[in-house]
């Protein structure tokens, strides 16, 4: 529950991002088309995330009745993505560790600001937080899980 909204601020960050280029918006053209490579992971990185997420939520509001039905897509899906998303974050990561420097540290001058920095700042710590909240108000729905956990257990 805690990562659905940083989850929710990544989707449509891209999504924008996404839309501007494909729309032919000149600033997104001139930066170019990402690697041909993560144009073709792009719709399978999505489609497992949500799946791996929308299942784990069904699991959570379903119950321990669900585990014959959803637990199985959730690990599979969990799986899916992970080697999708691990082989993202993989080719990104050459060129989002400068990044995160230039973002976090005064390498660009004494009280300098990275231009959109504080925005993306605000908007992490927002999705963040918005997590968080959605995380305690779901709370009680763990109950039938926590009852539960003892039948997935065979001592003998």
């Amino acid at each position: 529950m805690l990562l659905i909204g940083p989850l929710a601020l990544k989707l449509l960050s891209t999504g924008y991002r996404f839309a501007r280029y494909y729309s032919g918006s000149a600033a997104y053209r001139r930066k170019g088309p990402p690697p041909a490579l993560l144009r073709v992971m792009g719709p399978a990185v999505v489609l497992s995330t949500l799946i791996v997420f929308a299942s784990g939520v069904g699991l959570l509001f379903v119950g321990p009745s669900s585990r014959e039905n959803l637990l199985p897509i959730h690990k599979v899906t969990f799986f899916v993505w992970l080697a999708f998303v691990g082989l993202h974050v993989l080719i990104h990561l050459p060129s989002m560790l400068p990044t995160l420097r230039a973002d976090y540290t005064r390498t660009a001058g004494l009280g300098s600001d990275v231009k959109g920095r504080s925005g993306r700042t605000l908007a992490l710590a927002g999705a963040l937080v918005g997590g968080a909240v959605l995380a305690v108000l779901v709370i009680p729905e763990f109950g039938p899980w926590m009852n539960a956990a003892g039948h997935f257990h065979h001592r003998g």
